[in-house]
């Protein structure tokens, strides 16, 4: 049986309800009273559609019950699973926005989880929550295809934050669900590319560094930047990670990778998407 970790502050008078310590400082409110707050939710609630779904794959019950109420503040809808099997079956038939994963997960680990989600579903962003200490399950984590990490304990403002940041990083706005360019197909929300019909296999960071450059044609765009916005982490490898990735999107989407056609490189500058 897995023992109690280290408690997670949030904020608001349900967290405390539930069994959370506390720990923001005196001048925070809870999320009720700060003005911005539960603008997801009135936005959703004025366009009619569907709401942004966050899976919470998190075994104590606590911990579910705090987040779940401050997301669903946020205007989200929550789905939950208790460990790791669960939480991958739901992440594969439910369809959600975004996975709140955590790392130390009963049946199967949350990096097993982030493994076999990252193969079946690439573009399915996954935020980890680690204890601390647990530095190589970060690294491990995000090299796996995890979108980022939140160390425990941490303020619903913090993770409130980087679910949103991650949000728009994957869905980027302005581009059509299904792309096309030269003989490819790019299912935006189905996370898959077809050539000439055929289903081509891209890693995690492959599909997202590809949807990154449909949402900014013919954009010059650096190698810091392509890190900044597709890795999305402050102590990311160095640039060279990005060249590596535009060789093997070459590889699976140009006609002659040698003699590229769709994504060009602008020396001194970075590379550029014409597809």
């Amino acid at each position: 049986m897995k023992s109690k970790r280290n408690s997670t502050a949030l904020p608001g008078n349900r967290a405390s309800d539930v069994g959370f310590a506390v720990a923001q400082p005196a001048h925070e409110a809870s999320p009720a009273g700060q003005p911005g707050w539960g603008a997801e939710r009135r936005d959703a609630e004025a366009r009619g559609g569907r709401k942004t779904c966050i899976l919470i794959v998190e075994d104590e019950p606590a911990m579910v019950a705090g987040l779940r109420d401050n997301f669903e503040f946020e205007g989200y809808d929550v789905i939950s699973a208790d460990n790791g099997v669960t939480g991958l079956e739901r992440a594969l038939t439910d369809d959600p926005d975004l996975v709140v994963l955590d790392v130390m997960m009963p049946r199967m680990s949350g990096l097993d989880v982030c493994k076999q989600l990252k193969a079946k579903r690439p573009a399915l962003p996954i935020i980890m929550l680690t204890a601390r200490g647990q530095e190589v399950d970060k690294v491990v984590g995000l090299e796996l295809g995890a979108d980022d990490y939140v160390t425990k304990p941490f303020s619903i403002r913090e993770l409130m934050a980087r679910v949103k940041a991650v949000l728009r990083r994957v869905s980027p706005q302005g581009i059509p669900e299904v792309y096309r360019f030269s003989d490819v197909e790019v299912n935006i929300r189905g996370n898959q590319v077809l050539r000439a019909g055929a289903p081509i296999e891209l890693s995690a960071k492959e599909f997202a560094l590809l949807a990154y450059f449909i949402s900014h044609p013919a954009e010059t765009l650096s190698r810091d930047r392509l890190l900044d916005e597709v890795w999305g982490y402050e102590n990311y490898p160095n640039t060279r990670t990005v060249d590596t990735h535009i060789v093997h999107l070459r590889q699976k989407l140009e006609l002659n990778p040698e003699e590229p056609r769709l994504i060009l490189t602008v020396h001194g500058s970075g590379y550029k998407f014409v597809g």
